[in-house]
């Protein structure tokens, strides 16, 4: 091209091909434009985006897809595409998605210092609002004990923990998790850990302690470890119990931490749990007492 303009009247420029953003991809399915080639180039910006985000940018992905798992959604996106178009098109062109699939949280670089070198580093955590304001560990729990006091009766999870104890569930746990990572200062449980640890130094709080506290703030914060021992002191402490039955306690107590809810369904899913003979078992094990042990569990977790 440049030796034919020199010699003859050619003015044509060499065409550059601008890079599309990740949102002209979608679009570009949406409108069926070279459907298959634009699904595979959005599945390696997908991937891509996977490798790169942190912890928390899965607790915000888990908002619009299921666990917030970026790299298993990328590899099955054809398949859902095929099943269920119109429902995987309203996640990818959601504006909140596609914000986040170019803003999520990366994991912080790392540097060298080399030996003879001492360097002093200092840091402060802040955590910043779509409208690019920044907060820091008090204020950003300001706003959040703001967010449950304003939010009690309209999410249901919160009104939960704050009124009915008895109807805490599975199920509620993970209405209260997305609805928190959704709000616009993004409340994950990994951000809110590191205000209560910076504020009140108090490692790993649990969310049950995080939404009463900021409710009322006589609230005590335990760690799911200290909450699940109380739950289970108050209902299994004066009662005697076969070695087969406290097996299973066992079993329960570990998850109750890890989940701090549990249900029926997790006897047949989880291997903790099926690995021993699952529901059935166990409900025999306590003489189909099992579905009302539960329930007391699960209140005296979100009590």
């Amino acid at each position: 091209m440049e030796y034919f303009r020199n010699t003859t009247a050619i003015t044509a420029e060499p065409v550059r091909q601008e890079p599309r953003t990740i949102a002209e991809i979608i679009e570009d399915i949406y409108k069926n434009k070279d459907r298959d080639y634009n699904i595979r180039c959005l599945v390696k910006r997908l991937q891509r985006i996977a490798k790169e985000m942190s912890g928390e940018a899965r607790d915000l992905f888990a908002a619009f897809i299921p666990n917030g798992d970026l790299a298993d959604f990328a590899t099955n996106l054809p398949r859902k595409l095929r099943d269920d178009f119109t429902t995987i098109m309203g996640i990818l062109r959601d504006s909140g998605f596609q914000n986040l699939l170019i803003n999520y949280p990366r994991p912080p670089r790392t540097f060298l210092v080399a030996y003879e070198t001492v360097d002093a580093v200092s840091s402060t955590w802040f955590v910043r609002d779509p409208n690019g304001k920044e907060y820091g560990p008090e204020d950003y729990l300001t706003a959040f004990s703001r967010f449950v006091q304003e939010n009690s009766a309209q999410i249901e999870a919160i009104r939960i923990l704050l009124a009915s104890p008895k109807d805490w569930s599975p199920k509620a746990l993970k209405e209260l998790r997305q609805k928190l990572t959704a709000a616009p200062l993004r409340f994950s449980v990994e951000n809110l850990q590191k205000a209560h640890k910076l504020k009140y130094q108090k490692d790993l709080v649990d969310i049950i302690s995080m939404i009463k506290h900021a409710a009322h703030e006589e609230e005590p914060l335990y760690t799911a470890e200290q909450r699940v021992q109380r739950a289970f002191m108050r209902i299994t402490g004066s009662q005697t119990f076969t070695p087969e039955q406290q097996q299973w306690l066992d079993r329960i107590r570990v998850h109750l931490i890890e989940n701090l809810s549990i249900d029926k369904d997790d006897f047949d899913v989880l291997p903790i749990f099926t690995r021993s003979g699952g529901w059935g078992r166990a409900d025999k094990d306590f003489n189909g007492q099992l579905p009302d042990l539960l329930n007391l569990f699960n209140a005296g977790v979100a009590a």
